[in-house]
């Protein structure tokens, strides 16, 4: 099982080693076998850590295992460990599977990329830096893989460098996650300050007797600030949309099974503390409801395939941060594993639609792709009514658990069930304006130009898609409420949840969020579906959404037109009169005193001899003084 857990998080960066040493002694297909077959080795090791775990009984269902003492001072001890419990192995199978077969789909997308080893290297560090942050043993590893993952991202998503929009998007990710890693970091320092360790175990056993309420919530405020900056959360949500500059296969592992869920996982690894934080806990469920609503509603102006997918994540991601924020951490879980099945499914349908019309985005430029591409319409299909929660597909039994454990919450959470019901609904026409669009109505014209010659994709790309369909069908099925929860047994010893909801608040929350998921549905029909009708356009709010509902300019306002203005007066008043003039002073006086000295070099012997005739007569006399 150990052993197990270890080749899980080594083979991709061995991956992504051999591939970085090897260069371009490798040809670029054998540096894309490597990168797939990396990644899938670490699958075999994650399956059989799982089956091993699966053999032990509940409570023998943690093991650590250290390969060596990282830091050691006084009482402070750090090790490299790794925690192999059944949270850590459900994130093991989920990102080394589906990273798995986004890595296999990658084959085919990037094929004719002249740069595909150095996109496959960073593929395979990306999974790599995900398996460390969720198997690390203690918070100071979790935050190594939290900050790789940071470094990861950054290099993919600004992979087509030469292109400005891709660079300032992978500052933008990095920066903003940034914010959330100096908030954990802070928030770190607070624990070892008040509990003197990094270990999992050790800080959540004597948080509740050494921590004082204010220590315990800063530490939740700072894990929930790296949470929301790796997850796009609202306020630290603006780089998600952004990271689409990348290529598709990376949307799909940052947007699916990676970069996203870290802060879901966070909260559900660090629960015990989040729960002596009820507070800090009720405002990651607010923040979680706000997310999935604004996202939403953005969702329905955007033109750009990737970009309405993207902001799909973030309200799906709302929804998990709903169901941990409540206490409802398997059901979370759930939703995160389905998610990671549906959205990488959607993502790399797009990527076929993208990759058949020549790299065109814009889906303006689309419409009766089902003609062309029929069976790229049905995995579509299949996704987004997964995406909606349209029974028996796997996001009606993820989501609506969710929203029956906010309805058992009470309280405040009526309020948070409310946001999911209509988040529910703007699902629905969202999902499906971008389904009739792009699928419906008669080919464009684009798509009659692209439509002769061309196949779906190839074989590498169309099998990852047919595999996740099939699991957006039926991956819903390992937990049906009061009927059937394998999923949450196997998470109830690592986070019990803090509500269970009644078989009566189960069914009326699936009821109201599928009524409203059909809705959605039929509105999108009316409004894009039926081409006879003109879509209605309130222009105020239209123009609002189209920018995002101005958060970018706010932050743009606020932050770095002050920065700017503050540089340039520094530069003004300090750098360039006292630094900048300092040495163009050294400067001149050096040039001044070299024009001096040169003017003594005139060439004739004779004033050579004169000059060293009176200096030797001045030391003479000076030795005679001396003496």
């Amino acid at each position: 099982m150990i052993a197990g857990a270890w080749l899980c998080l080594f083979a991709p960066l061995a991956g992504a080693f051999a591939i970085t040493v090897m260069g371009e002694s490798i040809t670029r297909r054998t540096a894309a076998w490597l990168s797939t077959v990396s990644v899938f080795i670490a699958f075999a090791g994650a399956l059989v850590t799982f089956v091993e775990l699966l053999g032990k009984s509940a409570e023998e269902r943690e093991q650590l295992s250290t390969a060596w003492t990282w830091l050691s001072t006084g009482t402070f001890e750090i090790g490299m460990t790794l925690l192999v419990d059944p949270l850590s192995v459900t994130m093991m199978l989920i990102v080394s599977g589906v990273g798995g077969l986004i890595v296999l789909y990658s084959i085919g997308y990037m094929d004719d990329d002249p740069e595909e080893r150095r996109y496959f290297a960073y593929m395979s560090f990306f999974v790599f830096a995900m398996l460390l942050l969720v198997q690390a043993g203690n918070f100071l590893l979790l935050l190594v893989g939290w900050g790789l993952v940071g470094l990861a991202s950054y290099l993919l998503i600004g992979f087509w460098h030469e292109r400005e929009e891709a660079v300032a998007a992978a500052k933008k990710a990095f920066i903003m996650n940034a914010v959330g890693d100096a908030t954990m970091a802070l928030a770190f320092f607070v624990l070892i300050w008040q509990t003197g360790t990094l270990e999992f175990a050790q800080a959540f056993a004597t948080s509740e007797e050494v921590m004082s309420s204010t220590a315990l919530n800063l530490v939740a405020l700072g894990l929930l600030g790296g949470a929301i900056a790796k997850s796009a959360q609202i306020p630290l949500h603006t780089w998600l949309p952004d990271a689409m500059e990348g290529p598709t296969p990376v949307s799909a592992l940052i947007h699916a099974a990676t970069m996203v869920t870290a802060g879901v996982y966070l909260i559900v690894r660090a629960h015990p503390l989040f729960e002596l934080a009820p507070t800090v806990q009720d405002l990651a469920a607010g923040l979680g409801a706000l997310t999935l609503v604004v996202a939403g509603l953005v969702a329905l102006v955007q033109t750009d395939i990737k970009r309405v997918i993207a902001y799909s994540t973030m309200s799906q991601i709302g929804y998990m941060f709903v169901g941990v924020g409540v206490g409802a951490y398997a059901n979370g879980m759930f939703h995160l594993m389905t998610h990671a099945f549906f959205k990488a499914l959607l993502f790399m349908a797009a990527g076929l639609v993208i990759h058949h019309l020549a790299g065109e985005q814009d889906i303006r430029q689309m419409g009766g792709l089902r003609h062309v591409m029929p069976k790229t319409a049905i995995a579509f299909l299949v996704g987004s009514l997964a995406l909606v929660g349209i029974p028996p597909l796997s996001g009606f039994f993820s989501k609506d658990s969710i929203l029956a454990s906010a309805l058992a919450s009470g309280g405040y959470g009526a309020v948070l069930f409310l946001a999911g019901l209509l988040g529910a609904l703007l699902t629905g026409i969202y999902t499906f304006r971008l389904f009739f669009i792009v699928f419906l109505g008669q080919p464009s014209q684009l798509v009659r130009e692209q439509a002769h010659g061309h196949s779906e994709g190839a074989w590498t790309m169309t099998l990852p898609v047919t595999v996740l369909t099939v699991l957006a069908v039926i991956g819903g099925w390992l937990q049906i409420p009061d009927v059937w929860h394998p999923f949450g047994d196997w998470l109830h010893e690592v986070a019990a949840p803090l509500v269970e909801p009644s078989v009566t608040q189960d069914l009326l929350a699936s009821a109201l969020a599928v009524g409203l998921g059909l809705l959605g549905i039929g509105i999108a029909w009316l409004l894009f579906g039926a081409r006879s009708r003109d879509v209605p356009r309130v222009q105020a709010a239209r123009h609002a959404l189209e920018h995002k509902l101005y958060f970018d300019e706010l932050y743009d306002a606020a932050f770095y037109r002050p920065a700017v203005w503050m540089a340039g007066m520094w530069r003004r008043t300090i750098e360039g009169p006292l630094i900048g003039g300092s040495i163009a002073g050294v400067t001149l006086g050096a040039r001044r005193a070299g024009g001096a000295l040169g003017e003594t070099q005139t060439g004739y012997l004779r004033s050579y001899a004169l000059a060293i005739a009176g200096a030797a007569a001045i030391l003479v006399v000076v030795f005679l003084a001396v003496q």
